[in-house]
């Protein structure tokens, strides 16, 4: 099945093969693996990599691989279902019909809109899912709310390092260089491998973070790449002979970078030509990272001195430089400041947009941008009323969303304004996936009226507070595009091609159009059902199509077309490097970066607007045995927590039996020295604890990790407990944002320590009993 217009071929027994990308849900990150889906009689029988594919080369993960058992799942559910209010955290949901769903909503939605304002309805968005698209336009355009809330405390999850690369880069979401844009991939005279990646608070096999194939460092290091590994623990990536891991104390990232920014400066081992022509604040950055003196570094990160000065040589004098950062820039108050380092490190390794470093990409003009424009869809004074926009100008300006921890404090408040009703769109967030403190949004979200939710299954959200369970299809029952970085950086697209149906889910946007053509249909015009109001399958078919076809349009094909060509990848249209040189990142055509000074900014224009600091700088975590000293022997350890295995994707998946059979409990991972002085051995059951909460966990005895420093696993819940209040099927047992503060924030409302907080841990009998 090679590349071209056979994108479905029916074999001689029956079957029927369908080539697609994959996507969410079920959760696999945005990574667009190819794959071929077989089907017989209209069912799914198993999923094969697609080795024609140029990126994934017949690769593809183990929760892909699953997609059956998640499919015909017993708890899966495949209609629309319901319940009263009063039977809310009860197991007492019916069937219903999309009609009676989509009438009942309706009615509900433009009573809230009407009586309170269409700002009294808040719609909580997912991570890392085609959702990420979808959920913006359903908030501001079908429902016509300005408040799109993703529920992370400081928004810590990819959004920071986007807006900052916004603010201090002038362009979207820079990714390694590894060809994936380049139809001749590695082999293409457009390209150079890089000699050494730093992989920092990243771990991208598992991971695949937003479009970012990990698997990629695989095949660099295959072709001679190294890897400068930057995490507490040591990675797989990392512990390959001839790697380097720096195991610094986490949180502390930002002074690492300024240490090594500032011996750089000091040897003038550096890219002086690119740094003189396109830094911003040059003096001023050479200046601040003269405060950061290699040893004090050293002491303030635990990392070793001479590992630190190898590193910093390496990233002067090797070319070309490649970079991969992860979540830990975001869960982290001072991640705002570590993103900005990270920037400058990076163009002062001259990677900037040049082959075998870091690529960058203008917004797509494609669903990127067109999610953005659903904002017009409010007038000005319904916009200005989005939560805590006015307050957290720095993260509003690069987000369309709520401040997300102003959200659980309106909630509890009803200031402003009470928020009325709520719209889940696949989002489990009271797992320890996403709120801090998530019995305090447990509470809140009680107080909502009337709450929708989209989902795959059951999860303890939704039985909590659901009043309306509307059912998700996969990715492999409905038409769809993959986009890299959802439009900001778009390495690659591919078409998901719908190759069976279950039950009466819909994909994200069918829903979308499904509510905007009864609540704003001049805004989504393509569903035109025969009676005009009743669902209609085959206009709905139809409606997605043209959907499509028209966000394609400027690149010149339509939805059809698409799926003939199987995958577009910019290299292949007239990509180029050295953007900055050529006016192509720049909306005035002029050479430079889209920022104010049209440079990359170490010294920000808009930082010092909004009273921040225009300057990256370190700042020690507020929850350490350093800045909270009385309770640092109460409190002797840190733990950090968000790492990915190959089994899950965040809350997804726990109750599919292969991948649970992977990874059966809960872990927290603990070096020797510690588990010895704690008295705990491998497989103990144990309780991480501190201020804020505990939560229980499997040990895992492991010198990956550094002495002092846990490794707690997150967005566990057990499906095969009780799924009614108050268990909530196990929700509150292992629930590590128990242990994250709310609302400890950086300067611009981003960033909250996930990746570390002070605590203890003690030895417990089991997960129920002391």
């Amino acid at each position: 099945m090679a590349y071209g217009k056979q994108w479905q071929t029916v074999m001689e027994d029956g079957t029927v093969v369908t080539r697609s990308n994959t996507w969410s849900p079920p959760g696999s990150h945005p990574v667009g693996y190819g794959v071929k889906v077989v089907t017989k009689d209209g069912e799914l029988i198993r999923i094969e990599g697609d080795d024609d594919n140029p990126i994934t080369t017949g690769r593809v993960n183990a929760m892909n691989l699953a997609l059956r058992e998640y499919t015909y799942a017993p708890e899966r559910i495949i209609y629309p279902m319901k319940r009263a209010y009063e039977d809310r955290g009860k197991d007492k949901w019916v069937r219903t019909t999309w009609d009676e769903a989509m009438d009942t909503i309706c009615e509900k939605v433009r009573y809230f809109q009407e009586t309170y304002g269409p700002e009294s309805i808040v719609c909580f968005g997912g991570t890392g899912r085609e959702a990420c698209i979808f959920y913006y336009a359903l908030t501001f355009s079908v429902l016509q709310s300005p408040n799109c809330c993703y529920t992370q405390s400081g928004w810590s999850c990819y959004g920071p390092r986007c807006s900052i690369s916004d603010y201090v880069l002038g362009a979207g979401y820079p990714e390694l260089d590894y060809a994936g844009h380049l139809p001749g991939s590695y082999d293409d005279p457009r390209y150079t491998l890089s000699k050494w990646v730093v992989v920092w608070g990243k771990e991208p096999l598992p991971s695949n973070g937003d479009g970012f194939f990990g698997h990629c460092l695989v095949d660099m290091m295959k072709r001679g790449t190294k890897i400068i590994s930057i995490d507490p623990r040591i990675t797989w990536v990392g512990a390959h002979n001839g790697n380097i891991n720096l195991q610094v104390r986490p949180q502390t990232d930002t002074a690492l970078a300024l240490g090594i920014m500032n011996l750089m400066f000091e040897t003038g081992e550096y890219d002086h030509e690119f740094a003189e022509n396109w830094i911003y604040g040059l003096d001023e950055i050479k200046a601040r990272a003269a405060e950061y003196p290699v040893e004090k570094v050293s002491e303030i990160t635990t990392v070793p001195v001479e590992d630190i000065k190898r590193v910093a040589h390496i990233i002067g004098t090797e070319r070309p430089i490649g970079w991969a950062w992860g979540l830990a820039f975001d869960q982290n108050k001072n991640g705002v400041q570590l993103s900005q380092a990270f920037i400058v490190l990076a163009a002062l390794a001259g990677s900037i947009d040049r082959p075998g470093g870091l690529t960058l990409g203008p917004p797509s003009a494609l669903l990127g941008k067109w999610r953005m424009e659903q904002r017009g869809a409010m007038d000005d004074e319904v916009w200005s009323k989005r939560i805590g926009a006015a307050a957290w100008p720095g993260l509003s300006t690069g987000m369309a969303t709520t401040q997300p921890d102003e959200t659980l404090n309106t909630m509890e408040t009803d200031e402003p304004y009470a928020l009325k009703m709520g719209w889940f769109n696949s989002s489990n967030f009271l797992t320890p996936t996403c709120s801090a403190q998530p019995k305090r949004w447990h509470k809140a979200l009680q107080k909502l009226e009337f709450v929708v939710v989209q989902d795959i299954t059951m999860t303890p959200t939704a039985m909590a507070v659901g009043d309306y369970f509307l059912p998700m299809a996969t990715w492999a029952e409905h038409d769809g595009i993959v986009l890299t970085h959802y439009g900001r950086n778009t390495v690659f697209m591919g078409p998901m091609n719908k190759a069976l149906t279950v039950g009466e889910c819909k994909s994200d946007v069918e829903i979308c159009l499904m509510f905007g053509q009864r609540l704003n249909p001049s805004w989504w015009p393509w569903y035109k059902p025969a009676d005009g109001k009743s669902l209609d399958l085959e206009a709905l078919q139809t409606a997605v199509e043209d959907f499509y076809s028209d966000q394609l349009k400027e690149l010149g094909f339509d939805w059809k077309g698409f799926q003939e060509l199987g995958l577009y990848q910019p290299g292949a249209h007239g990509f180029e490097y050295e953007k900055y040189e050529k006016g192509l990142l720049r909306f005035d055509g002029q050479p430079g970066f889209n920022t104010i000074t049209g440079q990359i900014e170490a010294y920000s224009i808009l930082y010092e607007s909004w009273g921040e600091d225009p300057l990256p700088y370190y700042e020690e975590p507020n929850y350490s045995p350093i800045s909270k000293p009385d309770f640092a022997g109460q409190y002797p350890l840190i733990t950090t927590s968000g790492s990915r295995r190959y089994s899950s994707f965040h809350s997804e998946h726990r109750q599919v039996p292969s991948l649970r059979q992977i990874d059966p409990w809960p872990w927290v991972q603990i070096n020797p020295e510690t588990a010895k002085e704690y008295g705990i051995t491998d497989g103990d059951w144990v309780e991480v604890y501190n201020m804020f909460g505990e939560a229980r966990f499997k040990a895992e005895i492991t010198p990956v990790m550094k002495p002092g420093i846990l490794n707690c696993a997150h967005g566990w819940w057990f499906p095969e407990q009780d799924g009614e209040e108050p268990n909530l099927f196990g929700v509150w047992k292992s629930n590590f944002n128990s242990l994250v503060p709310h609302f400890n924030v950086g300067k611009l409302g981003f960033g909250a320590p996930y990746k570390g907080v002070m605590c203890n841990v003690r030895r417990v009998r089991s997960l129920d009993q002391d």
